[in-house]
């Protein structure tokens, strides 16, 4: 009795580990994605769904037995909570779509699986494919954590109005420093000694801005040196303050800009994007005409600015590598996805092939008045001399460092040169810590 008892068991057994077996292969495989609502880049237009639900279609007909799913609704303000509560309750999305202030810390705490490996096991794929500095953006310490999905350049605004009002031509693309100066220094003495309404030169540009212009970099890439006391950090922290001077201790606001009497401002592609156009243009800025060029190039560098890029990573815990990866790939590096969300969205693609394609460009940009100020060699020019910020542990705090004690130096007068030095030391003993 015994015997048969055990027999039983063992058959019993041995049909529920067989149907539990064909359930788990029937069972249909799931994907999460992390994904945040709107435009990362502060602007009413951009869809993030339409893309994604495309690219999931497409994923599913080619993955047979895999679903992807997502949870919409979630604000670019809270996604970065969001992400990390998944993140500590073991629930972290397969895949997930990474803010560019968030990556340093993803990749550091081991959130984001590093894809070296994958990247050089894959032979249809080549990072190449992407602008230099979109590619960086996903990179830390030498390694890729992260692949580019949506890429803004810094341009510079130009109030052409106000220009013309000064007799001052329109700035070329090249123009440098000295050219800058001068128009600020001529709208402001002219405005200040005539009848006309008080105008200013800029607003909102400071050094920060300014240093990769000038060949200068602030941090090392591996987030272990601060070169704030370096020459050329140095020359763009005093022609700061040189613009300064100019307003004779008036600070320039928003409103002052919005109002006409400013003649230049950085500004992001991506308001470029959204704002050139009509009607959107006169809704923006209805009381004169602007435009964009590129950065003005200091004495040491050329017109380069800084490039920033949402990215999309992998969840290093994930039991389905290989097929994240499929789905990266089809997000970031398929061509007819980028360029719907190159059209759909308000960034440019960080594909090459994409982001210079003219039809592609020519239907964007169709309602812009007069000549294109941003065309294809323009486009080729900014993302192909454009810069990735470094990205590490410390980077924000080091930062704020930085910016602080730029700004006590400023506002109190003190020897330029020495205390810029000694603050590289104090940060320098953070980013050593």
């Amino acid at each position: 009795m015994k015997e048969w008892f055990i027999r039983g068991c063992v058959i019993v057994s041995s049909v529920l580990l067989y149907v539990l077996f064909w359930y788990n292969t029937l069972k249909p495989i799931e994907l999460t994605v992390g994904v945040y609502a709107g435009s990362y880049w502060g602007t009413s237009v951009g869809n993030m769904y339409q893309v994604l639900d495309k690219a999931i279609r497409i994923y599913e007909e080619e993955h047979p037995g895999v679903k992807v799913r997502y949870v919409s609704g979630i604000g670019k303000d809270d996604y970065s909570e969001w992400l990390a509560e998944q993140f500590m309750k073991g629930t972290g999305p397969d895949l997930f779509f990474v803010l560019p202030e968030d990556f340093s810390l993803l990749a550091y705490t081991g959130a984001l699986y590093p894809l070296d490996d994958t990247i050089r096991q894959d032979e249809a794929f080549d990072l190449s494919c992407y602008y230099e500095a979109c590619k960086n953006a996903g990179q830390m310490a030498g390694r890729q954590y992260a692949l580019p999905y949506e890429s803004v350049p810094t341009l510079m605004f130009v109030n052409k109005s106000l220009l013309e009002e000064y007799g001052i031509n329109m700035p070329s693309h090249s123009w440098t420093w000295d050219d800058f100066y001068r128009i600020c220094s001529q709208i402001t003495e002219a405005s200040a000694e005539g009848s006309k309404e008080k105008a200013y030169g800029v607003y909102n540009y400071s050094w920060t801005d300014m240093l990769y212009a000038n060949d200068a970099v602030l941090f090392s890439e591996d987030g272990k040196k601060c070169y704030l006391g370096n020459l050329k950090v140095r020359d763009a922290v005093l022609f700061d303050q040189k613009l300064r001077e100019l307003n004779n201790g008036y600070t320039v606001t928003a409103r002052d800009f919005d109002s006409g009497r400013v003649a230049f401002r950085p500004f992001l592609f991506s308001d470029y994007k959204v704002y050139q156009p009509y009607p959107w243009r006169v809704k923006k800025y209805s009381n004169f005409e602007w435009d964009c060029v590129e950065m003005p190039a200091g004495p040491s560098g050329s017109n380069v600015c800084e490039i920033e890029s949402t990215l999309i990573g992998m969840n290093s815990r994930t039991r389905h590598k290989e097929m994240v990866w499929d789905l990266m790939k089809l997000l970031s590096a398929d061509e007819d996805l980028q360029k719907e969300m190159f059209s759909s969205s308000v960034g440019l693609s960080p594909l090459i092939a994409v982001a210079e394609d003219r039809e592609v460009l020519d239907r964007l940009f169709q309602g812009v008045p007069g000549d294109k100020a941003i065309d294809r060699e323009v486009i080729h020019d900014i993302m192909n001399t454009g810069v990735a910020a470094p990205r590490f542990r410390r980077y924000s705090q080091a930062k704020i460092m930085a910016e602080s004690a730029v700004d006590s130096a400023l506002e109190s007068g003190k020897a330029l040169e020495n205390y810029l030095t000694s603050s590289q030391h104090d940060i320098n003993i953070l980013l050593g810590a």
